[in-house]
């Protein structure tokens, strides 16, 4: 730790490496920014109608964007979805 405050005060760059392994495993996210917004209010347990209401968006649309994000993640569920998007480190 005092090695890299003495780094940074030199203008070195540090990096943390379990950081930097996990952006390397993480790949490109097929998943869009409002597609993780959704996710993300779907990991609080939110159902399509509560998403809508807090994105401004049609429990419809919620549900499209669903589909999409089971789709793009290869998941059969919303909860694999999740775990599928935060192992990737996509939100």
């Amino acid at each position: 730790m005092v090695e890299a405050i003495r780094d940074v005060a030199k203008g070195l760059p540090v990096v943390d490496v379990r950081l930097a392994v996990a952006a390397l495993k993480a790949g490109d996210n097929p998943v869009t920014d409002r597609e993780c917004e959704v996710l993300r209010q779907v990991t609080t347990g939110a159902t399509a109608q509560a998403i809508a209401r807090t994105l401004s968006l049609s429990a419809g649309t919620v549900r499209n964007y669903l589909s999409r994000i089971l789709a793009k993640t290869g998941a059969r569920s919303r909860i694999e979805a999740i775990r599928k998007a935060q192992d990737a480190g996509w939100i």
